[in-house]
């Protein structure tokens, strides 16, 4: 397993523009993470040891938002960590690391004039607790060390920033041998630090304006002041090379340094689980099936879902429809894959699954067209795997075929087939309903209200799916409806999207003027499992979007040559969104692009070979930006600089799934066969 290793030098880990661009991330099942920078310092408001989820998956608080380290040796301080204030850096910790490595997570080595100190930091999965624990490595009799821990909380909104004020309580609310319960603000519970320090000095005190760079460069404010309380004191030697932090929202007894090190111990063979099943010898298919699991959460109420991507998104329908195949079948979860979709089944009203999942007691929010349709694609891939005919039958055949219904006569935001033609038409002016969301104010960035060509493609996808379900059932009556209404959107596709003069496809009909913009919502009419174009016609398709989209990242969703085109996804939220689909790359989109590309121009190991050599940028991504992470988006020129969120559950799930089919197909199998 070496080989999987994420391992940087002394080199990127002292040079302080690298390695505070490199992140990690460590997440718990729950909606909550722990995240920061291979430098040490904080560079986004959403760094933190514990940014807790208080009630799975929303309401997620920076609790700790970091720890200093101060090691004495002999009489020679060495200050361990790293932060940005205006106009300096201060301490310079970044110059002592060794080494950094990205196993199963996240470890640094500082050297201290040849004395070794390791320090390990790890989230406990299904529960809302961070360990940091430093270890003196090859400890000598003679040589030992006093570490100094001084814990800084924020105590807000992940969204937010925090600023001194004389209402944080600023004594501990319990002290006492190997615990400090802190609990700053009325109102929020109570942060617990479990140690095993020889004693907690109070000394409270606010430090200014800490900056995070990250949120200068999206146009927002980011100088922050965080608290401490004071400082906990670790002697460190031979006899005792080991020192903790637990941190913890959670009731816990007393933690030891036995407890420590087994929690650890699970901790690393669970991932390892991950890892190495199904098994591969890639190390790329090892960390993205590892890579997988941090997006996976369970509800409050025990219910599982996907998180769309870290730092700033929840779960969403749309993303957790798409990702399933990928994060949950792939890697042969298959209770997982039933789990997700019956949590999702329960929430279909008037037709539609949610978009979004607000904050606790908020009402979902079910402004989309297509992911109510990407949701027949998850539980038709997760009946090929498994041949659930009992779930079929119970759970989701009934919801689904009232799902088609709602969308013949009608739902919301205009959705409904055209009786004409049988396409499926949406939206309202103000609106935006296909993944292509951007909203700026009252402005709809890219406005595709009417026939999507990606919709289309879904809904045609949609009825197969229930035509093949019927028979299943042996429901005669519903199969030869979907039969019927299969011939007349097939019919109609070809008649109403295809563009002569380009040789692929329009992007969208409205009020039947075709819009001839080159985007990769195209694809899917090849992508999908149920052919709708003629193979000439499909080959076609696919040159076209290689030739105008195709990165080493994904596909642009706007060709170069178009005059909305935007090359940089950079500066506020007016210009960030100005671009989100206006040529910025999507990572997700190269999983489409390759299934199109199979069923287009064959399985051969010429056209296997092609495609596995598309994935080469992703894999040196990940020793960049998030490690061992797949980013939301990219510029749509190149470096193509990674953008958006750090760690994109679709970019992961689609470049895995992909990725392990060309596998099999080199093997002979299919990805369900790979044991």
């Amino acid at each position: 397993m070496e080989n999987s290793l994420i391992t940087l030098g002394e080199m990127t880990c002292r040079d302080y523009a690298k390695s505070s661009r490199l992140e990690w991330l460590e997440t718990n099942g729950l909606g909550s993470f722990a995240s920061g920078t291979v430098s040490g310092a904080n560079t986004r408001r959403y760094h933190g040891l514990l940014v807790a989820s208080l009630h799975p998956r929303a309401e997620r608080f920076v609790t700790l938002s970091k720890l200093e380290e101060t090691v004495l040796v002999g009489k020679q301080y060495f200050e361990l960590a790293t932060n940005q204030f205006p106009e300096t850096i201060s301490p310079k910790g970044h110059y002592l690391i060794q080494e950094f490595r990205l196993n199963v997570f996240p470890s640094w080595i500082y050297n201290l004039n040849g004395l070794l100190v390791e320090k390990a930091v790890f989230m406990l999965w299904g529960e809302n607790t961070t360990v940091i624990r430093y270890r003196l490595l090859e400890a000598q009799e003679d040589r030992f060390a006093v570490l100094a821990l001084r814990p800084f909380v924020a105590f807000r909104d992940y969204h937010s920033l925090a600023s001194e004020n004389e209402v944080i309580q600023r004594l501990p609310l319990r002290e006492e041998p190997a615990l400090l319960r802190l609990q700053p603000y009325d109102g929020l519970p109570a942060l617990t630090l479990h140690h095993n320090a020889v004693g907690f000095t109070v000394r409270p005190d606010w430090y200014r304006q800490f900056e995070y760079v990250e949120e200068l460069h999206r146009g927002l404010n980011f100088r922050e002041d965080l608290f401490t309380h004071g400082y906990f004191s670790f002697e460190l030697s031979a006899k005792t090379p080991l020192a903790f932090v637990v941190a913890t929202l959670d009731d816990k007894g007393s933690v030891s340094n036995q407890q420590v090190e087994a929690w650890e111990t699970r901790e690393e063979s669970r991932r390892r689980t991950l890892m190495t099943g199904p098994p591969s010898a890639d190390s790329f298919v090892q960390r993205l099936q590892l890579a997988a699991d941090a997006f996976v959460i369970r509800w409050a109420d025990g219910s599982a879902s996907i998180i769309a991507g870290y730092h700033w998104f929840t779960d969403w329908g749309r993303d957790a429809m798409m990702s399933l195949p990928g994060l949950a079948l792939t890697t042969h979860r298959f209770a997982l894959a039933k789990d997700i979709l019956s949590s999702y089944l329960k929430y279909c009203d008037r037709g539609m699954l949610p978009n979004r999942f607000p904050d606790r007691g908020s009402t979902p929010e079910f402004n989309t067209v297509d992911a109510t349709l990407w949701l027949f694609h998850a539980v038709h891939q997760y009946f090929l795997a498994t041949s659930d005919v009992a779930f079929l039958r119970d759970e989701a055949f009934p919801k689904l075929d009232e799902v088609i219904d709602w969308h013949v006569k009608g739902t919301r935001y205009g959705i409904h087939m055209d009786a004409a033609d049988g396409l499926l038409t949406a939206g309202e002016p103000g609106v935006q309903l296909t993944w292509m969301d951007a909203k700026i104010g009252g402005w709809v960035v890219t406005p595709r209200q009417g026939k999507a060509v990606e919709v289309n493609a879904l809904w045609h996808h949609a009825v197969c799916v229930m035509e093949d379900f019927s028979r299943t059932l042996k429901n005669e009556q519903r199969r030869l409806f979907y039969r019927q209404l299969r011939s007349r959107i097939q019919l109609s596709f070809d008649e109403t999207f295809w563009n002569p003069t380009a040789n692929c496809l329009f992007d969208c009909i409205q009020d039947g003027v075709p819009d001839a913009k080159i985007r990769p919502n195209q694809i899917f009419a090849v992508s999908l499992p149920h052919p709708l174009l003629a193979l000439d016609k499909a080959q076609s398709v696919v040159q076209v979007v290689k030739e105008k989209l195709l990165t080493p990242f994904g596909l642009r969703s706007l060709a170069s040559g178009d005059p909305d085109y935007h090359a940089v996804y950079q500066g506020n939220g007016y210009a960030r969104d100005s671009a989100y689909h206006q040529g910025t790359v999507w990572g997700w989109l190269i999983g489409p692009f390759v299934d199109a590309y199979l069923n287009a121009f064959g399985e051969s190991g010429r056209n296997v070979a092609y495609l596995k050599s598309l994935f080469e940028g992703f894999r040196h991504h990940l020793s960049e930006g998030m490690l061992g992470s797949i980013s939301e988006i990219f510029d749509g020129e190149a470096p193509h600089a990674p953008k958006g969120c750090a760690a994109q559950a679709w970019s992961v799930a689609e470049v895995l799934r992909c990725y392990r089919k060309l596998e099999a197909i080199d093997r002979g199998k299919s990805v369900l066969e790979i044991e």
